[in-house]
């Protein structure tokens, strides 16, 4: 059971996103800015396909490279949970978004700054959910090179939130630093 939500939590990401992206552009938004500041981020596509497949791999049996490192039904569990908050608080940050949804730094056209809703909790939850449902997905399928992928994921949505972060500051100067006094980074 577990390794299939840890299947679907995957695709529903990228429904949501791209779902998101296609009503932006309907609203005349062009909210799809990945990779117009840094080039590298275009790196990053394969390694999540491949993250993909691992996961599928991991639920259907087929062969994958590594070990796992543990098997913990309780922990697996814990997983699943991670995993459907992740999600719940994915929908709420794309919800509580409105118009200034980004894939992406966009420094001449950001929209409002967002301080309601799910961005009452978290200046990042969309990167706080992200990283949830990668910590669900170790705990569901505890493969070493799993483990790999929750560290580098863990760094590169560390690294696009402080360089989102500096942009954050030059468009909105002192409001988003109080923001940034009265709410956390993550959780």
């Amino acid at each position: 059971m577990q390794s299939y939500l840890a299947v679907l939590t995957l695709p529903l990401i990228v429904i949501l996103v791209v779902s998101r992206i296609i009503l932006m552009r309907k609203l005349g938004i062009k909210a799809m800015r990945f990779g117009e500041k840094d080039k590298k981020d275009f790196l990053i596509p394969p390694f999540a396909f491949f993250y993909f497949y691992l996961v599928l791999a991991s639920a259907l049996g087929w062969p994958l490279p590594g070990f796992d490192l543990f098997y913990s039904e309780i922990i697996s569990w814990i997983g699943a949970g991670l995993c459907m908050l992740g999600l719940i608080l994915f929908l709420s940050g794309l919800i509580s978004f409105g118009r200034s949804f980004r894939v992406g730094i966009d420094e001449n056209l950001p929209g409002p700054l967002v301080t309601t809703g799910a961005f009452a909790i978290s200046r990042n939850p969309l990167y706080t959910a992200f990283g949830l449902i990668l910590i669900g997905i170790f705990f569901i399928f505890p493969n070493w090179i799993l483990l790999l992928f929750l560290v580098a994921g863990l760094w590169l949505f560390n690294r696009q939130v402080l360089r989102e972060e500096e942009s954050l500051k030059k468009i909105y100067g002192e409001e988003y630093l109080e923001y940034c006094k009265k709410v956390p980074r993550y959780l």
